[in-house]
């Protein structure tokens, strides 16, 4: 979740709202909030534990399956996504499954 753009008590109840409007409301579903692991080059910001938690009250008063996510790897930078940029790919796993799907076409 991120702080000020998606963590907002609007922001849940145009989730309640979609999730109602389908199906007559029968659509089932689960919410996943996961707090935003920052870095510098984001410009974004983690959202407050406490309004992850209101946000999540508001989705679970609405009968909504909810679960705030604990982060993990945010303190050596590795959580999710954050190691991405920094990863080579030594075994040439890329470059593997490429030529894999590289059909060579010859004319006749």
């Amino acid at each position: 979740m991120l702080d000020g753009v998606n963590d907002q008590p609007e922001h849940a109840q145009q989730l309640i709202r979609l999730v109602r409007s389908h199906a007559q409301g029968k659509v089932w579903c689960k919410f996943n909030l996961i707090p935003f692991n920052p870095f510098p080059e984001s410009g974004l910001l983690r959202s407050p534990l406490q309004r992850v938690s209101e946000f999540a009250k508001l989705l679970s008063d609405a009968g909504i399956v909810t679960t705030v996510r604990k982060t993990r790897g945010d303190d050596i930078d590795a959580a999710c996504g954050q190691l991405a940029g920094d990863v080579k790919d030594r075994t040439r796993a890329a470059e593997r499954m490429a030529r894999r799907r590289t059909i060579e076409i010859k004319p006749v």
